[in-house]
């Protein structure tokens, strides 16, 4: 297998889940990679990602992002924010895919930042401490 040659944030590669455990998402699929590119650019060896799939279940409908197909993402697939995780960049199978807009990529964020309940007003940034 290559190494990756250096990732993109909000770059779409298939990776290897498996193995997964309980309701964990598995198997080779697609991910979105959300590490800042300032970070991706001194290659770390793990990365954090958001799995895609073609299914939106409804009971986490509402913190999924739908994404139409482009370039190599050839079914319209959904960001399952709720199973975003860190995996090792091994885990990664080149070549990049297809590339997430600044509005998608931040859509991921916002219901990232919600489901953690950080989206509200009293929020304090640990940059801030």
């Amino acid at each position: 297998m290559e190494e990756i040659t250096l990732l993109t944030q909000g770059g779409v590669y298939l990776a290897r889940l498996d193995p997964s455990k309980h309701a964990e998402v598995g198997k080779i699929r697609p991910v979105v990679v959300l590490m800042g590119q300032f970070v991706l650019d001194v290659q770390p060896a793990s990365v954090l990602v958001c799995p895609l799939s073609s299914q939106s279940y409804p009971e986490c409908s509402q913190l999924h992002v739908a994404l139409s197909p482009r370039d190599r993402l050839q079914k319209e697939s959904y960001a399952l924010v709720e199973h975003c995780r860190s995996i090792s960049v091994k885990r990664l199978i080149e070549p990049r895919l297809a590339q997430l807009t600044t509005k998608e990529l931040g859509l991921i964020f916002i219901r990232l930042r919600h489901m953690c309940n950080m989206d509200h007003t009293d929020f304090i940034s640990p940059f801030q401490i």
